[in-house]
């Protein structure tokens, strides 16, 4: 029996610097039945040219008409999508090799809608290496899990696609830094997660990362969604959603030298 088609999703603004890493990583993978929607976000330096040096019927290049926000070309790049699958990498992260292939395997269970792994962190100014996450990270319906403490990072996950509504946006737009959080708290209402224990990626810390950019306004749109989804959460978990906003505004103020305010 064929394999299913796996689509892997990689958005793209001006990353040359670690681009071939990440497309040599997925052309390594040991699962070989998938395709690659290369989305670019209308970038200025030679990112197609090194996207466009890989020689890959699998790889597909799309250009953005405009400049959009990144959760609306990850939607976009998804209306391309023929896969079976839905996986995400970005220009500067990296996979290993069986990472497809190990996380195919676990929907074998039609229960489970979404498949995700630990990751690696890479800091590239120091060049060190320390696991995600030391401890077992939950699987099966794993909400209240992870409404406690998020450990889904989304270059880790895999999605079966049927259970998306592409009629709509599958990643909510109003968000630039935590719509892949809003996306995995409300599949997991729904359906179970499988779990690698191991590293499937690797995120890499390098100053220029979106979310270290921007954490002001981070935190405020986990305000904004605590505000949207408080009706729906139990009075535990207001607590913890409340103290994951107090911790990074704690590390915001810290890494700004303005702790002792």
């Amino acid at each position: 029996m064929k394999e299913p088609l796996v689509t892997i999703i990689m958005n793209c603004y001006n990353g040359e610097k670690y681009l071939n890493e990440a497309l040599k990583s997925v052309l390594r993978q040991s699962y070989k039945n998938w395709e690659l929607i290369f989305w670019d976000n209308k970038s200025t330096d030679k990112s197609k040219k090194i996207f466009k040096s890989f020689k890959d019927k699998r790889l597909r290049y799309f250009y953005s008409n405009k400049h959009t926000s990144l959760y609306e070309a990850k939607n976009l790049a998804i209306k391309k999508s023929k896969g079976s699958y839905l996986t995400f990498i970005d220009a500067d992260d990296f996979w290993e090799k069986n990472k497809l292939k190990e996380q195919i395997k676990l929907f074998s269970d039609e229960r489970v809608g979404v498949v995700y792994g630990n990751m690696w962190i890479l800091n590239e100014i120091n060049k060190r290496s320390k696991i995600y996450w030391k401890t077992q990270l939950p699987d099966g319906m794993i909400y209240n899990a992870i409404i406690k403490n998020y450990c889904v990072g989304i270059i880790s996950t895999m999605i079966r696609k049927n259970i998306l509504n592409l009629r709509k946006n599958v990643f909510n737009v109003k968000y630039n830094h935590i719509g892949d959080f809003d996306l995995f708290i409300k599949l997991s209402r729904k359906y179970k997660f499988g779990v690698i224990q191991s590293p499937v990626a690797t995120y890499r810390i390098h100053g220029k990362n979106l979310s270290f950019i921007n954490r002001k306004n981070e935190i405020y749109e986990l305000k904004d969604w605590f505000k949207n989804n408080e009706k729906k959460l139990k009075e535990e978990e207001k607590i913890f959603i409340l103290n994951r906003i107090e911790q990074r505004e704690f590390i915001n103020l810290k890494l700004k030298g303005e702790f002792l305010k």
